[in-house]
């Protein structure tokens, strides 16, 4: 008989079975047990199979509880689920920290339990929303060992199952109070700088008026020196004449007459009084048309839009303020004749006011001085453009030249709010104020005006502007 070692021995069933001498069974009934233990071998590979799956889905699984648990932990904002009733199912630490209270005695609890009593209607309010598209936003504080919390900004969306039933509320909320005070201190600081603001731009405009009333001043003195100069002559022509004529009805003989006649000069004084009366009448028209521009810059309402000649509005402008500025300064205007402009009169002369203003100040250390000034018409609207022979604009300013405050004059010398305001007038007039260095050097500012045009229509004019100014086309 042959020996069986011990290493040969059948491990498995299905090894036993197919192991000689250890059941004596026929070929048909030991098939049918071979079948049937191979069977449970497979199903037990598949339950090995399975239970590992299962633990590793359970690993998964837990390794994702974690994490949406540490995420939801880590949250800063409030968050509350509530069920369909509005009882509380789960909070974060983040409210945790705020009640003051152990979670899971929160949870359980109706929402307004844990409310500030005077906010349950806003707690109630929020636990509305039922379609997935509902979010109900509110604002309530929290009830604390400490008093009510700060306000806090809540948001409340519907929540449902798996199967699409509604099920509760997930709250997600955060506090509001600080943010809103700090809000309310920006807005009180914002309102406060644009009073400042606003105080910085009417001293402007009180430094340009000053501007305005020192070229006025200047342009008034030579016509009234001039009349004030012609009255004390005609005053002194008075006395000669009354001595004269007193001297005829004093039954003088003629050789006095003759006499006091060439003393007192009476024949050149009667040529004289011609002229002097004339040149009065003049001065007097002279102050009497600045005080007629004076009067429609300054009586004209700011929104208002009118037709004036922009010939008169450049030269009275230019005038006034290289008068202001008692610099000697050369300046050519080349203005096209018969440009009619549509705007404000007043607006657009502080505009020019300013642009020389800033060319003569450029031009300070230049020994000859030029500005020009031209004026023409260009398609359906007038270009004006205001140059200098000055050091120019540097790159760096260039493109800052614009912002409000800005300016590259010492302290004492400028805000740095004349070119805001102007560019802000060009653009309420539909165009654009520019700036840019000239070749020949020295600094250009250009802008334009809608174009005025009249055509006959029903026995009188009608103001038709042209289109929105395009700017220097030559750039």
């Amino acid at each position: 008989m042959k020996r069986i070692r011990k290493n040969d021995r059948p491990k498995g069933l299905l090894d036993k079975v197919a192991y000689p001498g250890t059941l004596e069974l026929d070929n048909e009934r030991e098939d049918a047990w071979i079948e049937v233990i191979r069977k449970m071998d497979e199903v037990y590979s598949d339950l090995l199979r399975y239970e590992t799956d299962l633990e590793r889905k359970n690993a998964a699984l837990e390794e994702a509880q974690a994490f949406i648990s540490s995420v939801i932990e880590s949250v800063s904002d409030v968050l509350i689920v509530c069920d369909s009733h509005g009882l509380i199912q789960q909070v974060n630490s983040a409210l945790v920290r705020i009640v003051g209270r152990n979670g899971a005695d929160i949870v359980g609890q109706e929402l307004s339990q844990i409310v500030d009593p005077r906010d349950l209607s806003s707690a109630e309010h929020v636990l509305k929303p039922r379609l997935p598209t509902d979010v109900i936003e509110s604002e309530l504080r929290f009830a604390t060992p400490n008093g009510p919390s700060d306000l806090f900004s809540l948001n409340g969306a519907a929540r449902y199952d798996h199967g699409g039933r509604y099920v509760g509320v997930v709250l997600t909320g955060r506090p509001i109070g600080e943010l809103r005070r700090a809000y309310e201190a920006l807005h009180t600081a914002h309102g406060e700088l644009q009073r400042a603001q606003r105080q910085l731009i009417e001293q402007e405009k009180m430094a340009s008026l000053g501007r305005l009333v020192a070229g006025v001043a200047h342009e008034l003195n030579n016509p009234i020196s001039f009349v004030y100069g012609n009255i004390h002559t005609l005053e002194r022509y008075r006395q000669r004449l009354r001595e004269y004529i007193e001297a005829v009805h004093s039954d003088a003989t003629d050789e006095t007459l003759d006499a006091l006649r060439q003393k007192l000069k009476i024949d050149a004084t009667l040529d004289d009084i011609g002229p002097l009366i004339d040149g009065t009448l003049e001065g007097a028209a002279r102050v009497s048309e600045i005080v007629k521009n004076l009067r429609r810059l300054s009586f004209k309402k700011t929104n208002e839009q009118q037709h004036f000649q922009i010939d008169r509005v450049l030269e009275t402008a230019v005038r006034w303020a290289i008068r202001a500025k008692q610099t000697k300064t050369d300046v050519e205007m080349v203005i096209e004749p018969d440009l009619v402009a549509c705007g404000n009169e007043g607006q657009i002369h502080q505009v020019i006011v300013n642009l020389v203003d800033n060319a003569v100040d450029a031009m300070r250390e230049r020994a000859k001085p030029v500005l020009s000034v031209r004026a023409s018409r260009v398609g359906d609207e007038i270009c004006i453009e205001v140059s200098d022979n000055g050091q120019g604009i540097s790159e760096g300013v260039i493109d800052r030249i614009f912002e409000p405050f800005f300016t590259t004059k010492k302290v004492g010398d400028g805000t740095g709010l004349g070119l805001w305001i102007s560019y802000g007038i060009v653009r309420e007039h539909g165009g654009e104020l520019r700036a840019r260095n000239r070749e020949a050097g020295g600094a250009q500012f250009s802008f334009g005006l809608p174009l005025f045009s009249a055509r006959p229509g029903n026995g009188g004019e009608k103001e038709t502007p042209g289109r929105k100014p395009v700017m220097d086309k030559a750039r």
